[in-house]
């Protein structure tokens, strides 16, 4: 198989081994007699933040496919919802919207597993899953045990988590989300979304008004796959925004957005460098480029490579570096490449 046949970038050579994982113990078993046989692994949900390389991988490909929800729910204590960490990720959210589960209605049209969504701490619009997830249930490679994370051990933070500061340690199995019930949405906590829902931050508005405007929103920056449409074959944003002391700070231009942070440190929004360091969208020769829509995201047109892509990631992230001395930093996992 080819791996840019599993990842939304399309790119990616040939894995030497494959197992489809449809339920837990195959998917503990797959990854545990590789491990006792010293054979690399690599874990594939919906491969949306893989940037594989041309070479391939050299080992098991181990792709999650489990299922299954499980629903806890009473008018007193809301909604505890298990997930197995194979199911699709937007599809969870419709249904929570649907079910009137609050919490996650901001998280709709992120591709990907909900076994991803704790690792990298998901997030968009004023949402991310720290805010709703109470345990992790994974199996540790390191001590060959089953065991159940509880969110306090998470150490969630920005797009990090502990089973991201240990990629290769963890393997997600499931995840159990707490929701408060109730038809209108969590306070809006972004300013272009509230502006979009004509609502002020802080507000609330209707649950399915949320989604529809997230998606919205998404599509309008290339950020919902579309198989039609190039300018979805991302891994969504390429680069995490960047979070600097207020020295650092204080050397962008007056008008580069500035978010402060609870430990006083300010987050600056990468599409924001990049576009004002000379790379604005649709930048780039060839089959990879900036996406026309967002230039956040790197795309491939077809055609292209995984060097190729890397290429042009580092010549953003250079020329971001040389115009403001800010590194950015990729937010896709990396297999097989370097920037």
């Amino acid at each position: 198989m080819e791996l840019a046949e599993v990842t939304t970038l399309r790119l990616g050579g040939p894995a030497r081994t494959v197992i489809e994982a449809t339920d837990e113990r195959t998917l503990i078993d797959a990854v545990r007699i590789a491990d006792e046989a010293g054979d690399p692994v690599l874990i594939v949900g919906g491969g949306s933040n893989l940037v594989v390389a041309d070479e391939g991988f050299d080992g098991t490909v181990v792709l999650v496919r489990t299922g299954g929800i499980s629903v806890n729910a009473d008018a007193c204590s809301g909604a505890t919802v298990t997930v197995a960490a194979g199911e699709d990720w937007d599809a969870f959210v419709a249904r929570a919207v649907d079910e009137e589960w609050v919490g996650v209605e901001a998280l709709a049209g992120i591709p990907g597993s909900t076994g991803a969504t704790p690792i990298q701490n998901v997030g968009a619009y004023g949402q991310d899953v720290s805010q709703t997830i109470v345990s992790v249930r994974v199996f540790d490679r390191y001590d060959r045990r089953i065991r159940t994370v509880m969110h306090d051990d998470c150490r969630f933070g920005y797009r990090s988590s502990a089973f991201k500061a240990e990629l290769q340690r963890y393997v997600v199995l499931s995840v159990t989300f707490q929701f408060r019930l109730g038809d209108l949405s969590a306070p809006v906590a972004y300013a272009e979304l509230a502006r979009t829902l004509g609502v002020e931050l802080g507000e609330r508005a209707p649950l399915a008004r949320v989604r529809e405007a997230v998606l919205a929103l998404r599509r309008g920056k290339g950020m919902v796959l579309d198989p039609g449409d190039h300018d979805t074959w991302s891994a969504g944003s390429f680069f995490t925004n960047p979070i600097l002391r207020p020295e650092q700070a204080d050397g962008l231009p007056a008008e580069a957005p500035r978010f402060e942070q609870p430990d006083g440190r300010i987050k600056t929004s990468a599409a924001w460098l990049i576009d004002h360091a000379g790379y604005g969208k649709g930048y780039g020769p060839g089959p990879v480029r900036l996406s026309t829509k967002h230039p956040l995201a790197l795309t491939h047109r077809g055609g292209g490579s995984t060097e190729q892509l890397l290429a042009l990631a580092r010549e953003v992230r250079d020329g971001v570096e040389r115009r403001f001395g800010v590194r950015l930093v990729n937010e896709p996992v990396l297999v097989g490449a370097e920037l």
